[in-house]
């Protein structure tokens, strides 16, 4: 040994380093998963692939855990639950009961609709896997323009002086021919002067619910979402209308021909009720803004939605609403504290896919086999 401050080393290993490293650790509960990613030596097998994401950890574990969320809404059935006191008659009927199932609210920003996973939503629309649509005006347009005309892959670094010069429009990786909008307009102001005169001649008033309704109806593609939400009479509710090129159009519209009122005090009335008279009600929502505010506030009115997944890149250092934790909604009574919901951090292009093949796709595809 030598002295305290001499120049040499201990010859033993000091307790304190020891007892800094060498923690001793309690024992994992009973039942906690292992880190176990999918082992490749066993194949390629897709399905095999995702159920391991849950086992992964990182943004798979969270991928996993939305997967689980959305098949607990999909089972969910009335019959799940005990007969409350107060409970109407016909609702106590067991076949009632067992096919009564979770209303499904789903809501996406328009830049999803632009990409390929407007195909990804027409699916779940044409299939009626969701029950009330929220979508901004650009998810709203950008699937009716696609009818008209394509959207094109450019590339992030694209010089937006340039790209004005060509009349193309860059929404991220996209480009979109302004052209495409100039058809949007010679399509939609006919729309829009049939809506007017029924509004004057047999008094209808226009909500944004329904001029949506029949724009599905008039595009008649069934590779529009719009088309199948007509079809299949699933409400869309868009609560800014008039923020993107749709607005537009109302716009030059009012000048060519005034006189068109959109109420919007009745779609509040009608996706509030929406959420107040479900017996359950689950979130899917995709990217961040008033879609995802008008959502969760809806179920706000039932104190909270009892499923709910979202999938963003929005952090919540900044208070945004997109960046907020399901966590913070609970406070809000937006979802409901007995509630077990994931946010997935990710782009949606990437995991929203894959986790409607692990979910609603099954439910398809399983019931035709």
């Amino acid at each position: 040994m030598v002295a305290a401050g001499g120049g040499g080393e201990p010859s033993q290993l000091p307790s304190s380093a020891a007892a800094a490293v060498l923690v001793q650790s309690v024992s994992m509960p009973e039942g906690t998963s292992q880190v176990s990613g999918y082992d490749f030596n066993k194949g390629i097998n897709y399905e095999e692939l995702f159920k391991s994401y849950i086992r992964t950890g990182y943004q798979a574990t969270s991928v996993g855990q939305a997967i689980e969320e959305i098949n607990r809404m999909i089972r969910w059935r009335l019959s799940d639950e005990p007969i409350a006191e107060d409970e109407q008659e016909h609702m106590r009927d067991p076949l009632v009961r067992s096919t009564t199932k979770c209303k499904i609210f789903l809501g996406y920003t328009s830049n999803l609709v632009s990409s390929g996973l407007r195909e990804t939503i027409r699916f779940l629309v044409q299939h009626k896997l969701v029950d009330c649509i929220v979508a901004s005006a650009g998810g709203v347009e950008e699937d009716i323009i696609k009818c008209l005309g394509p959207t094109y892959l450019g590339a992030f670094h694209l010089s937006g002086a340039d790209l004005r010069k060509k009349g193309l429009n860059r929404i991220g990786n996209l480009l979109v021919p302004n052209d495409n909008y100039c058809k949007f307009e010679d399509w939609v102001m006919p729309v829009l002067d049939q809506l007017l005169k029924e509004q004057k001649e047999e008094g209808t008033i226009w909500t944004p619910s329904k001029i949506i309704h029949r724009l599905g109806q008039t595009i008649d593609n069934p590779e529009s979402i719009y088309y199948w939400a007509y079809k299949n009479n699933i409400p869309v509710y868009c609560p800014a209308l008039t923020d993107g090129s749709l607005g537009d159009m109302i716009y030059f519209h009012s000048y060519k021909n005034p006189g068109l009122i959109i109420d919007i005090a009745a779609d509040i009335r009608a996706i509030n009720n929406e959420a107040v008279f479900a017996k359950k009600t689950g979130v899917v929502i995709l990217g961040g803004g008033v879609v995802k505010h008008h959502i969760c506030n809806a179920n706000l009115m039932r104190n909270g939605a009892d499923f709910a997944v979202y999938i963003n890149t929005g952090q919540e250092f900044d208070g945004s609403d997109a960046g907020a934790r399901p966590d913070e909604a609970v406070s809000w009574g937006k979802i409901r504290m007995t509630a077990q919901p994931v946010k997935v951090y990710a782009d949606a292009t990437v995991v929203f896919p894959i986790i409607v093949a692990e979910t609603f796709a099954k439910e398809v595809h399983d019931n035709r086999g």
